[in-house]
């Protein structure tokens, strides 16, 4: 009789991600002492990560990535409820944990709905971190391009599966953010954008 697979622990998944993120602060050379959050909310194609590059190219930043983390724990990722739940709680689990190192983290998740951002609110709160939160668009338009040519394998760089067939279903349960935010529209100039990050970043 064949055993039942064994499913992974809370604490299994984040000793997976801390694993992970810990090799990335030494890699990029993220030292703590500066313990902030910036919390990137927008929908899949609109340049979230290109973004969150951006910002660690320029001021040292440990990235919690979503699409990434979710196959550092999945293989083949199904992107179902459950799988949602044990990637998210992880990522909040870490936040407050580096948070509490002292790292400074982005978050770099769609961030749908308030009830998404809750959390990553609370947990700032709770370690007393200074929180920014940059709302990140692109036209319609530009993020079907965007999608078009990772489809068909022309942004090698990306760890998201997201198309535009996602785009579209998610887009309609899109909550606009109700706190101060940083809009960041990724078709034009971001520097403005940017500039208004680093400034948070270095205070």
């Amino acid at each position: 009789m064949t055993a039942a697979p064994q499913l992974a622990s809370p604490d299994d998944d984040a000793a997976l991600l801390r694993a992970a993120l810990l090799a990335d602060a030494r890699a990029a050379d993220v030292p703590p002492g500066n313990p902030r959050l910036l919390m990137l909310a927008g929908l899949p194609g609109v340049g979230k990560s290109a973004f969150a590059r951006e910002v660690a190219a320029r001021r040292p930043f440990l990235t919690l990535e979503s699409d990434r983390l979710r196959k550092v724990l999945v293989s083949q990722p199904k992107y179902n409820s459950s799988e949602n739940r044990r990637l998210f709680g992880a990522c909040h689990r870490l936040i407050g944990e580096f948070l509490t190192q002292g790292y400074p983290l982005i978050f770099d998740a769609t961030n749908l709905r308030e009830r998404d951002r809750r959390p990553v609110y609370e947990i700032a709160r709770q370690h007393n971190a200074s929180l920014a939160v940059a709302v990140v668009t692109a036209p319609r338009d530009t993020v079907r391009r965007r999608l078009r040519r990772r489809e068909a394998g022309h942004d090698p760089g990306t760890w998201s599966d997201a198309n535009w067939l996602i785009y579209c279903r998610m887009a309609p349960n899109w909550e606009p953010v109700t706190r101060p935010h940083t809009p960041v529209d990724t078709s034009g100039d971001i520097q403005r954008a940017l500039q208004q990050v680093l400034e948070w970043a270095g205070s």
